[in-house]
């Protein structure tokens, strides 16, 4: 006999009031149970009751085990199925899976083709399911009177466990069930374009159907079946159909009942309507019942009055009135009838049916710029057409607003949606327009959803890099004008995506397209400013400005027209921070001529050191002068004819960036000041202005007009370099007496005496107090 340690018979004694002896029956249930994981043993078991349950006698007896008495006391596990309230169940099938109630035709029209389909298969090997000679077809038929939608389709149809298993139980895709069956005898390969894969979809016919009937016939029986169920009902219905007009050869007949919300689903136009929309590349003929109409010739009675003038004239010869009217009748019209061009060999099709169909898909009425129509394969499989339009839609605010529904997915022929959020194709490339088409994609149940995936994103790269070919297409073409038609109405897309996609900054940049010094009237890109560079030019110049005309006029560029050097010209809001994106094109740098330490060519060090001695002294007077509103003055390497110019520090904003960011209706005033840059005040030592202040100063430096040149030399220098004066009232001020100074009486006559520049502000002001005395007086 085995002893127990202390502490175990402790917890024995301790426990004892709590344990019960095992009794027979209770032997019995633990040993018929299969489950290992949920029997119980006592290590207290005597060997006549582990010879009973036929265990191994070392499993408790001849080892010592300090803690299992606890575990004898444990109940046995007990294993338990899910339930599932089936009302509650359906209800959140029907109303939470799908947004968009008129997805039910797609659901059920997408169920008829994988019935055609799984027939078309199955009839190569077993040819007497085909013994009823009927077309493959779909057909709908709507009463709008009652409130009925008819679909019936030639398909395989259901047996009776068929319809119990496939519509009795939930989430149990028939389709899917029928893929597996060809991929375990490995025949999946025979057809690849079955829809369903989820087990719902049938069940979309409740979202405008209160009662559904479906009334099926398979080859396979004899007889034919009707499952009847009701939206709001845990149950249904199976019986054997009995009526003889209601017998079909082959196939499935639904009829839905619609609600009463939902009765303007069975109009025919609107079938007609929503099949063209999500149905069109059914591979399957659909027939919509439509009323139809044609014009014949039928006799009119004739008036009294006018028939007694006829017989008054015998001799002439009599006529029979008719009058055309339009004979109404009912009759099977095919909807689906244009054929996916995506699924056709690219070189069978031409320009003019690829136009052809982008008109026809995307009701535009314009021929598109370009058209790519190209199969993916290896990882991701899907096929694609996207065309570039000529034209931008009304408003151009496709540009904020990704959601332009210009991207129409399909999966396996069957529209899914148009309503995407950058998934498939960036913001920037919103305008580009196309269908796709997979055969598995990541959809939610509902298929409405695209789901985040790494095939999304393979699928969205390929799509992306198709759609830069097409366009660099567009602009190697040999009509430039079809490109400068492109850049009119898309150019501010493509700057977007320099901010917005990094990744593609080599294919961006080839495409975009400016006006230079050297080009003021047509557009130039940066493979031909680059070909145009001087051997010893390293770096891209651009300047941003509002316009062509204020860029070409600016100080800023004297110096480099000088040296013939070309500059780009920014004069779209959106420009600037697209360069300063892009950094770089080709190894050469974009660098801003209207920034601090502005390289242009050699330096001559002398020439420069000699200067910075002769204007040192002067330059630091007018920085006095200036104060804080500069942080430095130093002489200039880019001015020519202009006596000075203020440039932005090199990190900060331009002075274009500072206007934009003012106009910014939502634009933080706090944060204008900490991103306002280091102004530096250079000035040009060759001009006379600044050799006259350089005089000034080494003779009077405190001469009020002197200083008050500074100040005016600043302003005037704040205005042409593009920056907007805090007080442009005080300017105007100093310009007027500065032209008062100058003028001087200039053209006045002999005879009329001269006005003295400082007694005008005090005549005025005498004037101006006369007036209010005589006011008061009043």
């Amino acid at each position: 006999m085995h002893r127990l340690s202390r502490r175990c018979s402790s917890l024995l004694r301790h426990a004892a009031p709590l344990c019960r002896p095992l009794s027979s029956s209770h032997f019995a249930l633990v040993a018929d149970n299969n489950d290992t994981n949920s029997r119980c043993y006592s290590v207290l078991t005597s060997e006549k009751s582990i010879n009973k349950l036929g265990l191994r006698r070392d499993l408790f007896l001849g080892k010592r085990y300090e803690s299992t008495a606890a575990a004898s006391n444990s109940p046995p596990t007990e294993r338990y199925e899910y339930q599932a309230e089936v009302s509650r169940l359906m209800d959140l099938i029907v109303n939470s899976l799908y947004s968009n109630k008129e997805v039910f035709l797609r659901e059920l029209i997408s169920n008829a083709s994988d019935a055609l389909d799984k027939l078309r298969f199955l009839s190569v090997t077993e040819p007497e399911l085909m013994k009823e000679t009927l077309d493959f077809d779909i057909r709908i038929q709507a009463d709008k009177d009652n409130g009925i939608i008819t679909i019936t389709d030639t398909g395989i149809g259901m047996t009776r466990q068929e319809l119990v298993d496939c519509l009795g139980t939930i989430a149990q895709s028939g389709t899917a069930k029928f893929l597996k069956a060809l991929k375990d005898s490995k025949d999946a390969g025979g057809d690849n374009n079955l829809i369903g894969q989820f087990g719902v979809g049938f069940y979309s016919a409740f979202l405008v159907a209160d009662r559904v009937v479906v009334s099926t016939k398979s080859p396979k029986s004899d007889k034919q079946y009707v499952w009847d169920g009701e939206a709001n009902d845990s149950s249904y219905t199976i019986s054997e159909e009995t009526d003889p007009e209601k017998l079909i050869p082959r196939g499935t007949r639904l009829t839905l009942h619609l609600k009463r919300d939902a009765k303007d689903f069975a109009h025919p136009e609107r079938i007609q309507k929503l099949v063209k929309n999500y149905s069109q590349f059914v591979s399957f003929p659909i027939y919509t019942w439509q009323e139809k109409g044609y014009t014949k010739e039928v006799e009119v009675d004739e008036d009294p009055a006018e028939a007694k003038t006829d017989n008054q004239d015998e001799k002439t010869e009599k006529k029979k009135k008719t009058k055309t009217v339009v004979e109404r009748y009912w009759d099977w019209e095919l909807t689906n009838e244009t054929q996916p061009i995506w699924l056709r060999n690219p070189k069978e099709v031409t320009k003019e049916d690829y136009n052809e169909f982008y008109k026809n898909t995307f009701n535009e009425y314009l021929e598109p710029l370009a058209s790519s129509h190209f199969t993916t394969e290896g990882e991701v499989e899907f096929r694609s057409v996207l065309y570039v339009p000529a034209v931008a839609p009304s408003g151009k605010d496709d540009i904020i607003n990704p959601k332009t529904k210009n991207i129409r997915l399909h999966v396996k022929r069957v529209f899914i949606s148009d309503d995407f959020d950058g998934e498939l194709f960036p913001r920037y490339l919103s305008f580009v327009k196309g269908v796709v088409d997979s055969n598995d994609l990541p959809l939610n149940v509902s298929r409405e959803i695209l789901q985040e995936s790494r095939i999304v994103r393979i699928m969205r790269k390929r799509l992306v890099r198709k759609a830069f070919d097409m366009i660099l297409g567009i602009s190697m073409s040999d009509n430039r004008g079809d490109y400068e038609a492109f850049w009119d109405n898309f150019g501010k897309h493509l700057k977007l995506g320099c901010i917005e996609d990094r990744e593609n900054h080599k294919r961006i940049a080839p495409l975009l397209r400016f006006f230079s010094s050297q080009s003021e009237e047509e557009l130039i890109g940066l493979d031909e400013y680059v070909e145009n560079m001087k051997p010893d030019q390293k770096d891209i110049y651009y300047i941003a400005s509002d316009s062509v005309t204020s860029a070409k006029n600016t100080p800023f560029l004297e110096r480099l027209a000088e040296k013939d050097l070309e500059v780009l010209f920014l004069v779209d809001p959106i420009d600037e921070v697209a360069v300063q994106n892009l950094k770089s094109y080709k190894e050469k740098n974009f660098v801003d001529i209207s920034k601090e330490d502005l390289e242009i060519g050699e330096k001559n060090e002398e020439k420069d050191k000699e200067m910075k001695h002769v204007f040192g002294q002067t330059c630091d007077w007018i920085k006095k002068r200036l104060g804080d509103k500069v942080a430095n003055v130093q002489i200039s390497n880019r001015l020519s004819s202009s006596p000075c110019v203020l440039v932005s520090g090199k990190f900060g904003w331009s002075a274009n960036m500072e206007r934009l960011m003012k106009a910014q209706t939502m634009g933080d005033p706090s944060s204008l000041e900490f991103m306002r840059s280091r102004r530096v005040f250079e000035v040009n030592p060759d001009h006379p202005i600044i050799r006259n202040l350089d005089a000034a100063y080494k003779t009077n430096p405190d001469d009020e007009d002197a200083l008050r040149a500074i100040d005016l030399l600043y302003d005037a220098a704040l205005v042409s370099s593009g920056f907007t004066p805090d007080n442009p009232a005080q300017l105007g001020g100093k310009i007027y007496e500065m032209m008062g100074i100058a003028l001087g009486g200039k053209w006045s006559t002999p005879n009329q005496p001269q006005a003295q520049p400082h007694h005008v502000p005090e005549t005025v002001e005498a004037e101006v107090v006369e007036s209010t005395e005589a006011g008061s007086n009043k």
